[in-house]
């Protein structure tokens, strides 16, 4: 059975040269966390390794232990660099086997198209041995799941049709629900406000996110909490502080 009370964590390896050079922008790190809010799962750590081995088996036994759920994108795709499945393989002490059913997803799926299910096609059917597969519509080859690990593309497009193959099956705590009020407002000027609103609304934390637009400084205030009451009284007092101090602000941020 769920439970509510407690907060349910994740940590995400971000695994590939292309990102670590800046060739590839990653867009994983924002939907995954926005998914696993959603799912009551808090994203608390990220770290991106490059395409080696011992790295990624350190960064996978450091995360999975210290955390309820452990992903990772990138290196699960046919090409000779894409070593994370032996990496998780040998970080978890298994072998790496060839799943049945991924072995049959991809023979259907490359049945029509050119070259068929070569040998370079084939190792998107490797898996750790005792693996899951999470289902992804868009390409035919799956992500994967072994315990509280869950190996996913590093095409964002790809990664998401595997998150919602997985929506709803994760256990987790209480969604994490948030609001914003900001303005032409310096940190500087609100920062003991801050302090003191977040001191006396236990249960709820403000973040602070400074912008500059159109030459002027601004900053946007974010309060999360678990609880809808809580998060609404600490918005109307955040806003009382600010009115009081006679600045413009609004509810909503900008």
């Amino acid at each position: 059975m769920t439970d509510r009370a407690r907060i349910y964590t994740a940590a995400l390896v971000v695994i590939g040269d292309e990102i670590l050079s800046g060739r590839t922008h990653d867009k994983n790190i924002a939907q995954i966390a926005s998914w696993l809010q959603v799912q009551g799962i808090r994203l608390t750590e990220v770290r991106v390794v490059a395409d080696d081995m011992p790295a990624i088996i350190a960064a996978v036994n450091a995360l999975r232990t210290a955390h309820d759920y452990l992903f990772t994108t990138g290196g699960i795709g046919p090409t000779h660099d894409d070593i994370t499945v032996d990496a998780v393989a040998e970080a978890l002490g298994v072998p790496v086997v060839i799943h049945p059913e991924a072995h049959a997803m991809l023979a259907a799926y490359y049945e029509h198209r050119d070259g068929g299910l070569n040998e370079a096609r084939l190792r998107m059917a490797r898996v750790p041995e005792g693996a899951e597969l999470i289902p992804n519509h868009m390409s035919g080859a799956p992500g994967i799941r072994h315990g509280n690990v869950h190996l996913m593309a590093g095409v964002p497009a790809i990664t998401a049709q595997m998150l919602d193959a997985l929506t709803g099956t994760l256990e987790g705590g209480a969604v994490l629900l948030s609001d914003t009020v900001g303005g032409w407002i310096r940190e500087s000027e609100v920062a003991g406000l801050l302090r003191q609103t977040e001191k006396d609304h236990e249960g709820c934390q403000i973040g602070s996110y400074p912008f500059f637009r159109e030459g002027r400084t601004g900053a946007n205030f974010v309060i999360r909490s678990t609880d809808s009451a809580m998060l609404a009284a600490c918005l109307d007092a955040l806003c009382e502080g600010l009115a009081a101090q006679e600045l413009d602000f609004t509810r909503g941020g900008i």
